[in-house]
């Protein structure tokens, strides 16, 4: 589970610096990075 989160955690943060450098949506890039980073097993986990 807890590598399935990670993978998970790691699509959304790339996904986010997608969204801010090519898309040029600093929100939307924003939000991506911060729920990749609450997700993700190695920081702040909201799954515990």
């Amino acid at each position: 589970m807890a590598t399935l989160l990670w993978i998970i955690a790691v699509v959304l943060v790339i996904s986010g610096i997608y969204v801010l450098l090519a898309r040029r949506d600093i929100l939307w890039g924003a939000v991506l990075i911060v729920v990749g980073l609450l997700i993700g097993p190695g920081g702040v986990s909201i799954f515990g």
